[in-house]
């Protein structure tokens, strides 16, 4: 890694993909509030929970999924209908 060129900040961070489970062990600056250990080596990292990643997510993944975070879809039906 080439020095000088990372924020402070950089270190290993797990990601966790809600909608699969899947974790990834990754270098990030990203700013996070949990920790979490990661089975492999039994250290502790600053853990980042995430809605998708590749997967989970359609384009990676080759299946069609609908998510409804806090019933958008229906609320956007029934603006529709209200127009019609």
């Amino acid at each position: 890694m080439k020095q000088g060129i990372h924020p402070e900040a950089y270190r290993q961070v797990i990601f966790e993909d809600m909608a699969s489970g899947a974790r990834f062990l990754i270098g990030s600056a990203v700013r996070t509030t949990e920790t979490d250990v990661w089975k492999e080596d039994g250290k502790e990292y600053p853990k980042l929970v995430v809605e998708i990643s590749s997967q989970s997510h359609p384009f990676y993944t080759g299946e069609e999924r609908t998510l409804d975070k806090a019933g958008r879809v229906e609320r956007f039906k029934q603006r529709a209908a209200k127009k019609q």
